[in-house]
């Protein structure tokens, strides 16, 4: 039996108006099309409560240790685009979670870098693909909230072999299953950054 190579993809719960988070309906839709036969998906949902989605990737990375974690988290503000972010950032967070709780010093890790940048490159990812009635685009800043706090964890703790995508909330436009194939076509493509540095 050859092995497969074990891909996590994340997407967060509800909070605040957002009942239905369309990161998670996404990843969901993702987990149906799958990533294809040599690839073992776990799909998960983080809660949006900083310590306790920090512990569940710490989780991830030690237990599943898998080639690449792909964070999905939902742009509020984001009209049917979708944002590749290359790089987590240590401090800033301010903001309340779910829990009504913000990190110690507004601090992700005491004794990490002031960022962390994914070993995917964004850039060179979105030239290469295209997806049908949603734009692209890539980012250097992932908001200073619970996503950019998450994927700053999962960059720390898996030296960089993390992605993250922000996604727009569902509308008529932007269906759940829409954004799954999307997903779907730009881990495939992230995948093959993976290979290329593994050969």
């Amino acid at each position: 039996m050859d092995s497969k190579s074990t891909v996590v993809v994340t997407g967060f719960g509800p909070f605040r108006q957002h009942l239905v988070n369309s990161s998670w309906e996404a990843v969901k839709e993702l987990s149906k099309r799958g990533l294809g036969k040599t690839i073992d998906l776990h799909i998960m949902q983080l809660p949006v409560v900083y310590q306790k989605a920090k512990e569940q990737v710490f989780k991830i990375w030690t237990t599943l240790q898998p080639l690449l974690t792909v964070h999905v988290g939902l742009a509020s503000s984001a009209k049917a685009i979708i944002i590749l972010e290359q790089c987590g950032k240590n401090k800033g967070y301010k903001e309340m979670d779910a829990c009504g709780f913000h990190p110690e010093g507004g601090c992700c890790m005491l004794d990490g870098p002031e960022k962390i940048e994914s070993t995917i490159n964004m850039k060179t990812l979105w030239k290469n693909i295209s997806v049908e009635g949603i734009d692209i685009i890539f980012s250097r800043d992932a908001g200073r909230y619970i996503c950019d706090y998450t994927y700053y964890a999962s960059l720390y703790y898996g030296n960089g072999r993390a992605a993250f995508i922000h996604v727009p909330p569902l509308s008529k436009s932007v269906t759940a299953d829409s954004l799954g194939k999307a997903l779907q076509t730009i881990i495939l493509e992230m995948l093959k950054q993976c290979g290329e540095e593994r050969e």
